[in-house]
Protein backbone atom coordinates (compact mmCIF):
# COMPACT_ATOMS: atom_id res chain seq x y z
CA UNK A 1 0.00 0.00 0.00
CA UNK A 2 3.46 2.29 -0.15
CA UNK A 3 5.99 2.34 -2.06
CA UNK A 4 8.95 4.66 -3.26
CA UNK A 5 6.90 6.72 -5.95
CA UNK A 6 8.77 7.59 -9.44
CA UNK A 7 6.46 10.77 -9.88
CA UNK A 8 9.11 13.71 -10.15
CA UNK A 9 7.51 15.91 -7.22
CA UNK A 10 7.04 13.18 -4.18
CA UNK A 11 9.43 10.37 -3.34
CA UNK A 12 6.96 7.90 -1.64
CA UNK A 13 3.21 6.96 -2.17
CA UNK A 14 0.97 6.06 1.04
CA UNK A 15 -2.80 4.88 0.14
CA UNK A 16 -5.17 4.46 3.04
CA UNK A 17 -7.55 4.28 0.39
CA UNK A 18 -7.99 2.89 -3.37
CA UNK A 19 -10.19 3.12 -6.08
CA UNK A 20 -11.94 6.17 -7.33
CA UNK A 21 -14.65 7.61 -9.66
CA UNK A 22 -14.71 10.09 -12.26
CA UNK A 23 -15.77 13.71 -11.59
CA UNK A 24 -14.56 15.72 -14.60
CA UNK A 25 -12.49 15.46 -17.71
CA UNK A 26 -8.85 15.16 -16.29
CA UNK A 27 -10.37 11.69 -15.08
CA UNK A 28 -11.05 10.54 -18.79
CA UNK A 29 -7.79 8.45 -18.93
CA UNK A 30 -6.89 7.58 -15.10
CA UNK A 31 -3.80 6.23 -14.78
CA UNK A 32 -4.67 4.78 -11.21
CA UNK A 33 -7.84 3.19 -13.04
CA UNK A 34 -5.33 1.32 -15.39
CA UNK A 35 -2.91 0.74 -12.60
CA UNK A 36 -5.69 -0.97 -10.23
CA UNK A 37 -6.81 -3.44 -13.16
CA UNK A 38 -3.26 -4.37 -13.18
CA UNK A 39 -2.92 -5.31 -9.37
CA UNK A 40 -6.09 -6.97 -9.24
CA UNK A 41 -5.38 -9.19 -12.09
CA UNK A 42 -2.59 -9.63 -10.95
CA UNK A 43 -3.79 -10.99 -7.59
CA UNK A 44 -2.71 -8.15 -5.25
CA UNK A 45 -5.15 -8.50 -2.08
CA UNK A 46 -5.83 -4.77 -1.54
CA UNK A 47 -6.88 -4.11 -5.34
CA UNK A 48 -9.52 -7.34 -4.93
CA UNK A 49 -12.13 -4.92 -5.46
CA UNK A 50 -10.01 -3.40 -9.01
CA UNK A 51 -10.86 0.26 -8.82
CA UNK A 52 -14.16 -0.13 -6.67
CA UNK A 53 -13.47 3.25 -4.02
CA UNK A 54 -12.57 0.55 -0.82
CA UNK A 55 -11.05 2.09 2.89
CA UNK A 56 -7.54 0.29 3.74
CA UNK A 57 -7.65 0.55 7.33
CA UNK A 58 -4.06 -2.11 7.54
CA UNK A 59 -2.49 0.70 6.32
CA UNK A 60 -3.23 3.57 8.20
CA UNK A 61 -0.38 3.50 10.77
CA UNK A 62 2.16 2.68 7.26
CA UNK A 63 4.24 6.24 7.83
CA UNK A 64 4.88 6.32 11.21
CA UNK A 65 7.23 2.96 10.69
CA UNK A 66 9.37 5.09 7.96
CA UNK A 67 11.56 6.57 10.41
CA UNK A 68 13.45 8.31 7.36
CA UNK A 69 12.01 11.44 6.67
CA UNK A 70 9.94 11.63 3.13
CA UNK A 71 7.66 13.46 1.31
CA UNK A 72 4.45 11.41 0.84
CA UNK A 73 2.08 11.60 -1.72
CA UNK A 74 -1.24 10.87 -0.41
CA UNK A 75 -3.72 8.46 -2.02
CA UNK A 76 -1.76 8.11 -5.42
CA UNK A 77 -4.67 5.61 -6.41
CA UNK A 78 -7.90 7.22 -4.79
CA UNK A 79 -9.38 10.77 -3.69
CA UNK A 80 -9.15 11.56 -0.17
CA UNK A 81 -12.11 13.68 -0.32
CA UNK A 82 -14.34 11.54 -2.49
CA UNK A 83 -18.04 11.68 -1.39
CA UNK A 84 -18.05 7.96 -0.10
CA UNK A 85 -15.32 8.29 2.16
CA UNK A 86 -16.20 8.53 5.43
CA UNK A 87 -15.27 11.78 7.55
CA UNK A 88 -14.56 9.96 10.44
CA UNK A 89 -11.86 7.93 8.59
CA UNK A 90 -10.69 11.39 6.76
CA UNK A 91 -10.10 12.28 10.66
CA UNK A 92 -7.98 9.05 11.12
CA UNK A 93 -5.62 9.67 7.74
CA UNK A 94 -5.04 13.69 9.39
CA UNK A 95 -4.59 12.36 12.38
CA UNK A 96 -1.90 9.79 11.39
CA UNK A 97 0.02 12.63 9.13
CA UNK A 98 -0.41 15.21 12.63
CA UNK A 99 2.01 12.68 14.54
CA UNK A 100 4.13 11.42 11.88
CA UNK A 101 5.68 14.96 12.02
CA UNK A 102 9.11 14.44 10.46
CA UNK A 103 7.21 13.95 7.05
CA UNK A 104 5.78 16.32 4.71
CA UNK A 105 2.74 15.04 2.89
CA UNK A 106 1.20 15.71 -0.28
CA UNK A 107 -2.87 15.50 -0.86
CA UNK A 108 -4.27 16.19 -3.85
CA UNK A 109 -8.40 16.09 -4.58
CA UNK A 110 -10.94 17.36 -7.38
CA UNK A 111 -13.22 17.15 -4.88
CA UNK A 112 -12.59 20.56 -3.62
CA UNK A 113 -16.12 21.62 -2.13
CA UNK A 114 -15.48 18.90 0.03
CA UNK A 115 -12.35 19.85 1.27
CA UNK A 116 -13.95 22.82 2.13
CA UNK A 117 -16.98 21.87 3.75
CA UNK A 118 -14.41 19.74 6.19
CA UNK A 119 -11.43 21.65 6.37
CA UNK A 120 -12.36 23.27 9.31
CA UNK A 121 -12.49 19.59 11.12
CA UNK A 122 -9.39 18.48 10.51
CA UNK A 123 -6.06 19.53 11.92
CA UNK A 124 -3.65 21.20 9.64
CA UNK A 125 -0.07 21.01 11.11
CA UNK A 126 2.52 22.72 8.53
CA UNK A 127 4.07 19.89 6.88
CA UNK A 128 0.57 18.57 5.55
CA UNK A 129 0.22 20.11 2.07
CA UNK A 130 -2.87 20.47 0.27
CA UNK A 131 -3.57 20.53 -3.39
CA UNK A 132 -6.32 21.03 -6.19
CA UNK A 133 -6.09 19.50 -9.64
CA UNK A 134 -7.48 21.86 -12.50
CA UNK A 135 -7.24 20.83 -16.00
CA UNK A 136 -9.15 23.27 -17.75
CA UNK A 137 -10.43 27.43 -17.16
CA UNK A 138 -14.25 25.61 -16.22
CA UNK A 139 -12.56 24.27 -13.00
CA UNK A 140 -10.24 26.86 -11.58
CA UNK A 141 -13.00 27.56 -9.05
CA UNK A 142 -11.63 24.52 -6.99
CA UNK A 143 -8.53 27.20 -6.49
CA UNK A 144 -11.24 29.02 -4.55
CA UNK A 145 -12.30 26.87 -2.39
CA UNK A 146 -8.61 25.87 -1.61
CA UNK A 147 -7.63 29.08 -0.78
CA UNK A 148 -9.93 29.35 1.72
CA UNK A 149 -8.91 26.26 3.43
CA UNK A 150 -6.24 26.46 6.65
CA UNK A 151 -3.39 24.47 5.04
CA UNK A 152 0.03 26.23 5.52
CA UNK A 153 0.93 24.95 1.93
CA UNK A 154 -1.73 25.11 -1.07
CA UNK A 155 -0.53 23.92 -4.52
CA UNK A 156 -2.07 23.37 -7.55
CA UNK A 157 -1.70 20.37 -9.83
CA UNK A 158 -2.87 21.78 -13.15
CA UNK A 159 -2.06 18.23 -14.95
CA UNK A 160 -3.60 16.84 -17.36
CA UNK A 161 -3.60 20.60 -18.72
CA UNK A 162 -6.43 20.21 -21.31
CA UNK A 163 -6.69 23.88 -22.22
CA UNK A 164 -5.31 27.64 -21.39
CA UNK A 165 -5.53 28.44 -18.13
CA UNK A 166 -5.19 32.68 -18.44
CA UNK A 167 -5.13 35.32 -15.57
CA UNK A 168 -4.95 32.88 -12.73
CA UNK A 169 -4.84 34.71 -9.30
CA UNK A 170 -2.23 33.09 -7.64
CA UNK A 171 -2.80 34.85 -4.67
CA UNK A 172 -1.74 32.41 -1.20
CA UNK A 173 -0.47 29.64 -3.90
CA UNK A 174 2.99 27.75 -2.70
CA UNK A 175 3.58 26.15 -5.71
CA UNK A 176 2.16 25.07 -9.03
CA UNK A 177 2.97 21.68 -10.76
CA UNK A 178 1.92 21.76 -14.44
CA UNK A 179 2.24 18.59 -17.13
CA UNK A 180 0.63 17.00 -20.32
CA UNK A 181 -1.31 13.68 -19.98
CA UNK A 182 0.46 10.72 -20.74
CA UNK A 183 -0.44 6.98 -21.66
CA UNK A 184 -2.96 5.48 -24.17
CA UNK A 185 -5.06 8.14 -25.95
CA UNK A 186 -3.01 11.04 -23.95
CA UNK A 187 -4.66 14.06 -25.29
CA UNK A 188 -2.21 17.25 -26.11
CA UNK A 189 -0.89 19.93 -24.66
CA UNK A 190 -0.10 22.76 -26.12
CA UNK A 191 3.21 24.61 -25.88
CA UNK A 192 1.56 27.81 -25.29
CA UNK A 193 -0.56 26.80 -22.41
CA UNK A 194 2.96 25.84 -20.51
CA UNK A 195 4.50 28.62 -21.27
CA UNK A 196 1.49 31.17 -20.10
CA UNK A 197 1.29 29.40 -16.87
CA UNK A 198 5.33 29.33 -16.57
CA UNK A 199 5.16 33.16 -16.80
CA UNK A 200 2.22 33.36 -14.37
CA UNK A 201 4.31 32.15 -11.82
CA UNK A 202 7.45 33.66 -12.29
CA UNK A 203 5.32 37.13 -12.69
CA UNK A 204 3.70 35.90 -8.88
CA UNK A 205 7.34 34.90 -7.31
CA UNK A 206 4.94 31.51 -7.00
CA UNK A 207 7.50 27.91 -7.62
CA UNK A 208 6.81 26.22 -10.70
CA UNK A 209 7.90 22.77 -11.40
CA UNK A 210 7.37 21.26 -14.98
CA UNK A 211 6.33 17.84 -14.73
CA UNK A 212 6.08 16.88 -18.42
CA UNK A 213 4.68 16.74 -21.98
CA UNK A 214 3.28 13.69 -21.82
CA UNK A 215 2.33 11.99 -24.83
CA UNK A 216 1.98 8.00 -24.94
CA UNK A 217 6.01 7.56 -24.70
CA UNK A 218 6.84 10.63 -22.41
CA UNK A 219 9.88 9.52 -21.64
CA UNK A 220 10.48 10.60 -25.67
CA UNK A 221 8.85 13.94 -25.10
CA UNK A 222 11.09 14.63 -21.88
CA UNK A 223 10.56 17.26 -19.37
CA UNK A 224 12.26 20.50 -20.57
CA UNK A 225 10.45 23.63 -21.06
CA UNK A 226 12.13 25.94 -23.30
CA UNK A 227 15.82 24.41 -23.10
CA UNK A 228 15.28 23.43 -19.57
CA UNK A 229 14.03 21.41 -16.25
CA UNK A 230 11.97 23.58 -14.05
CA UNK A 231 11.84 21.35 -10.62
CA UNK A 232 10.94 24.79 -8.19
CA UNK A 233 9.39 23.40 -4.88
CA UNK A 234 7.73 25.42 -1.79
CA UNK A 235 9.84 26.60 0.69
CA UNK A 236 9.63 25.34 4.00
CA UNK A 237 6.16 25.66 5.78
CA UNK A 238 7.35 25.17 9.01
CA UNK A 239 6.87 28.79 10.81
CA UNK A 240 4.05 29.78 8.90
CA UNK A 241 1.07 30.72 10.27
CA UNK A 242 -2.22 29.05 9.19
CA UNK A 243 -3.74 31.19 6.21
CA UNK A 244 -7.24 32.12 4.36
CA UNK A 245 -6.91 34.14 1.48
CA UNK A 246 -9.91 36.05 0.33
CA UNK A 247 -10.46 34.35 -2.71
CA UNK A 248 -11.20 37.91 -4.94
CA UNK A 249 -7.79 39.16 -4.04
CA UNK A 250 -5.15 40.26 -6.17
CA UNK A 251 -2.65 38.09 -7.25
CA UNK A 252 0.51 38.79 -5.12
CA UNK A 253 3.10 41.39 -5.99
CA UNK A 254 6.02 39.74 -8.18
CA UNK A 255 9.20 39.74 -6.02
CA UNK A 256 13.45 38.76 -7.00
CA UNK A 257 14.27 35.65 -5.91
CA UNK A 258 17.96 35.83 -6.60
CA UNK A 259 19.50 32.44 -7.48
CA UNK A 260 15.92 30.95 -7.26
CA UNK A 261 16.84 29.91 -3.39
CA UNK A 262 12.99 27.54 -3.44
CA UNK A 263 14.81 24.96 -6.19
CA UNK A 264 14.82 21.87 -5.80
CA UNK A 265 15.89 18.76 -8.00
CA UNK A 266 13.84 15.85 -8.75
CA UNK A 267 15.30 12.81 -9.54
CA UNK A 268 12.69 10.13 -10.34
CA UNK A 269 10.75 9.75 -13.12
CA UNK A 270 6.82 8.65 -13.38
CA UNK A 271 5.52 5.80 -15.33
Amino acid sequence: MASNSPIEWTSSTWNPLTGCTKISPGCAHCYAERMAGRLQAMGQSNYANGFELTLQPQALELPLRWKRPQRIFVNSMSDLFHKDVPPAFIQQVFAVMQRATWHEFQILTKRSLRLLELAPSLPWPSHVWMGVSVERQDYTFRIDHLRQTPARIKFLSLEPLLGPLPNLNLAGIDWVVVGGESGPGARPMDPAWARDLRDQCLAASVPFFFKQWGGVNKKRTGRELDGRTWDQMPPAAATRPPTRVNPDASPRTARPSPGNPTAMEATAVED
